[in-house]
């Protein structure tokens, strides 16, 4: 193979279209725009959200409102109701919260909420008590210890 024997595939290139040179040519008169309106002027730039004047989608959904805290604290959430499933006097940490599967894993603090009724002593560790979670075990003759 020499120098002279290399040549781009059939088809690979093309001729550079150039609009407006005659009838001759096949892309004279209007040059490829049609006729009239507004995509045959020159200065063409309409932005592809324009929805010819009708109320663009953008303003026609709702914008986003309200606060939205990026500094929160998002728990793992356990109700009084379900440390019911515990034998009396245990001592339930997350660890243990975990293992019979109320929270899905320690990646987030715990906090122990007052819904439901307990009906055992139990001592409870976490992260957090609602202050009526803390009276529903106190009451029920646990304990609770914030860990």
């Amino acid at each position: 193979m020499q120098q002279h024997d290399l040549h781009p595939a059939p088809g690979s290139r093309h001729k550079r279209k150039r609009v407006g040179r005659g009838l001759g040519s096949g892309h004279g008169t209007y040059s490829g725009r049609g006729m009239k309106g507004q995509k045959a002027r020159s200065g063409d730039n309409i932005p592809p959200r324009f929805e010819g004047g009708q109320l663009p989608i953008v303003r026609r959904i709702p914008t986003k409102r309200g606060f939205f805290n990026p500094f929160r604290t998002e728990y793992s959430v356990v109700n009084v109701s379900s440390l019911n499933q515990f034998e009396p006097n245990t001592e339930v940490t997350p660890d243990t919260l975990v293992a019979t599967g109320l929270v899905r894993s320690l990646k987030l603090p715990v906090k122990i909420l007052a819904n439901g009724e307990i009906d055992r002593p139990l001592t409870v560790k976490a992260t957090k008590f609602s202050q009526a979670a803390k009276d529903k075990i106190e009451a029920a003759g646990g304990k609770t210890e914030e860990i």
